[in-house]
């Protein structure tokens, strides 16, 4: 921890030193040295404020005896991300200076320079495109980042890439400040309305005014919150820098800066349901093929914004039902802020199957106008009192998301310049009035709560352009995958027609205690007549995957390779056996083998266990540990008195003296003691006036061992005098213990 409070000192001193000359030398700052020099210079000051502020918190949690939480332990992108963002924002206030005029930091570079500052800040690394590997399982099973789907733009729809933006970003600052921001900043001639304010006064409703579904399951909204987290995630920023001189941002509301595929159930079940018919044909349509033109990235508006749409159908209570289908007596329903992070709820109340049957018997809360979002989601969201209305507004902010009049035209929806056109796209006349009374210009409006509050349409949970949103990405997951199942070289025609058979209410049968389900598990059931027995629940045949070798083949399959594995596939219309080794071992020969006439061309490879401990560019453990290889991982230990972290990989002081220590104390004590005994006796013996003495340590019940001197008289009466005092010490109900004579 010192060495950590040194580095950190250190640290903001080097910051001080790079950012007070920034400032003080005004217009000619850097600007004389070559491009490349300036922007390091920026790049030195942008470091030191994020490397700080990281610092700062790994002291703080290393005094509380604490790990990096994993948000603060995926910083590698989040860093290069913000030492990126913070030099072109040190850019944007030079040229403000040299100009005398508001630019964006971009316009004002060219762009070789923002190249050079994404490789020096670290960001470049992660802006490549990834290498795609050339064999046929790459072209047989889609890879697990979802990363070269498209060989052509192998980034497109992969893992840990940016969300796609179908508009520009609208943000007060041009650059990153959301709208809302700043409380001066006015927008079509008015500031925006905090997102608190719009909750309470349009979206929240009590828990008790609720209206039911007539049509759909619970299940509905499950899987789509199912899915949603799927391909719709939005980690919030790792930032812990307040990099214009604010709080952290984790730790304060002050306003300063700081493959899963779609299923066939998805597509053929779900969606139709919430776009309605019409809506569907219009945006999504028939499968007609792959299209290497269709990115399959996931907007920012469908994962922010649109397919939020879902949080207005939560129902305020999570219903358990019997064997029957009726309300279970033991199992009463529970307000869903009980049911927030509570396993055990699962566990002591009947298992899954309960809470399985309630989703699938039991309708989803209606969406209407006035009956947005329920308590339980607005004042109790994670048993806290967080509100989710407000969260969704935000986020739609701070990725810059336009305003609804913007999406409308976008989806060629007319824009609603009065009051009059609102009421048109919203039929309660009392909610389209609260909102302009709160937002003053339709474009001010929240794409999330305009989409939310539109008129349905015909057969649909969705308005207009929510429908419009929702299904354009809808299509371009399905068009833009090379491995969607309906694609002609992804399945054969047999395996096509088994998929087909495939049904969420079959996943449940086969998935749960349940005997009888419907055959729609989204449409709300009725019993009995709306539920079947699982027996006649269609469910696909395996038998269509099962693999035969041609006529005449002489190869066969190998045997198995230890701590590892082989798939097998086609190329080039030979057979291919593609090797693959376990976490932690390495692959020893050709990971390739073709099926010949004359058998494989090659013998098979082995798998050898990894040293992780010899990578010496990038060690398993902190530098405070001690790596122990063993077969196929590794350990981390730690000297005593350190303990390894819940990180396992990094010692932290356990608080408790090193036993290396005890071991000395107790010694210690075992030599005092020894050495008071001797000098007891001898003292006892040099004034028994020439008599010979022994020590007696008397036990007295409590009270500490006394040493007591007693003369001994002749050798002929010792032992009996020794005896009868024993007798008498037991009596008495102590014990007398007797150093060796020799002492």
């Amino acid at each position: 921890m010192r060495a950590l409070a040194v580095l950190a000192a250190a640290l903001a001193m080097a910051c001080t030193d790079a950012f007070f000359p920034f400032i003080s030398r005004g217009k000619e700052l850097l600007w004389g040295k070559p491009a490349e020099s300036r922007i390091a210079s920026i790049l030195e000051e942008s470091k030191c404020l994020v490397d700080t502020a990281m610092y700062t918190t790994m002291q703080r949690n290393l005094k509380k005896r604490e790990i990096l939480s994993p948000a603060q332990l995926l910083g590698a992108i989040a860093r290069a991300a913000e030492i990126m963002e913070t030099s072109i924002q040190a850019m944007k206030r030079k040229v403000s200076l040299e100009t005398q005029q508001s630019r964006h930091p971009t316009g004002a570079l060219s762009e070789d320079l923002l190249s050079v500052v994404a490789n020096m800040s670290g960001c470049l690394a992660y802006m490549l495109p990834p290498k795609c590997p050339n064999t046929c399982l790459a072209n047989k099973y889609r890879l697990i980042t979802g990363a070269c789907n498209n060989r052509d733009h192998p980034s497109w729809g992969a893992a840990n890439t940016a969300l796609a933006r179908w508009l520009p970003p609208v943000y007060e600052d041009g650059f990153s400040q959301p709208r809302g921001w700043n409380p001066g900043f006015l927008h079509h001639g008015f500031p925006l309305p905090p997102v608190r304010e719009v909750t309470r006064q349009v979206i929240q409703v009590s828990n008790e005014v609720v209206t039911d579904d007539d049509h759909y399951s619970d299940l509905l909204i499950a899987w789509g919150q199912y899915i949603d987290h799927d391909i719709a995630f939005t980690p919030q920023s790792t930032s812990k820098a307040a990099f214009a001189g604010g709080a952290d941002c984790q730790v304060t509301c002050e306003n300063q800066n700081p493959c899963f595929p779609i299923q066939i159930v998805t597509l053929r079940d779900y969606v139709p349901k919430i776009l309605g018919p019409e809506a569907f044909r219009q945006y999504v349509g028939p499968y007609e093929g792959y299209d290497p033109t269709a990115n399959p990235t996931v907007s920012n508006v469908f994962s922010t914004a649109a397919f939020r749409f879902g949080h207005a159908t939560i129902h305020p209570r999570v219903r358990r039902l019997d064997a029957d289908f009726q309300e279970h007596p033991d199992l009463p329903a529970l307000w869903l802020h009980e049911a927030f992070f509570s396993p055990w709820t699962l566990l002591r109340g009947g298992g899954l199957d309960p809470l399985v049957r309630g989703l699938l018997a039991r309708p989803a809360k209606l969406q209407l106008q006035d009956q947005l979002m329920n308590e339980e989601l607005t004042e109790r969201l994670f048993m806290l009192t967080l509100d989710l209305a407000s969260i969704n507004l935000q986020r739609g902010r701070d990725h810059g998301l336009p305003g609804y009049n913007a999406w409308r035209e976008f989806c060629g929806l007319p824009r609603l310049e009065t009051a009059a056109d609102l009421r048109v796209a919203i039929a309660s006349r009392s909610v389209a009035a609260k909102i302009l009374g709160l937002y003053k210009h339709p474009d001010n409006i929240d794409v999330w709560l305009g989409g939310l509050a539109e008129n349905f349409l015909p057969g649909a949970r969705t308005g207009p352009l929510f429908a419009c949103l929702i299904g354009k990405q809808m299509k371009a997951l399905r068009d833009g995958d090379w491995f969607w199942w309906e694609n002609s070289h992804v399945f054969t025609d047999a395996q096509r027609r088994e998929l087909e058979k495939h049904s969420l209410s079959r996943v449940i049968c086969d998935n749960t205690g349940l005997t009888r389900v419907p055959v729609d598990a989204f449409q709300v059931g009725k019993l009995p007549e709306d539920f079947q027995p699982c027996d006649s629940i269609p469910g696909m045949s395996l038998e269509a995957w099962r693999e035969a070798f041609p006529p005449g083949d002489k190869c066969g399959f190998p045997e198995s390779v230890e701590n590892g594995d082989f798939v097998h596939c086609e190329e080039s219309g030979r057979r291919v056996l593609v090797y693959t080794c376990r976490h932690g071992y390495e692959l020893q020969g050709q990971e390739q083998l073709t099926c010949t006439p004359e058998g494989w061309d090659f013998q098979p490879p082995r798998c050898k266990d990894v040293n992780e401990c010899a990578n010496s560019a990038q060690p398993p453990c902190h530098a405070s540990a001690r790596c122990r290889n063993t077969k196929g991982s590794f350990r981390c230990l730690c000297e005593d008195p350190y303990e390894l972290g819940d990180d396992g990989r990094t010692c932290i002081d356990s608080r408790s003296l090193p036993r290396a220590s005890w071991v000395s104390i107790s010694l210690a004590a075992l030599l005092i003691g020894g050495l008071a005994g001797l000098t007891w006796t001898v003292i006892c013996r040099w004034t028994g006036g020439g008599t010979k003495a022994t020590l007696t340590i008397v036990e007295t019940g409590s009270v500490t061992p006394q040493l007591r001197c007693r003369k001994r008289r002749a050798m002929g009466t010792a032992q009996a005098q020794d005896s009868e005092q024993w007798d008498s010490a037991r009596k008495e109900g102590r014990g007398t213990h007797r150093l060796p004579r020799a002492l």
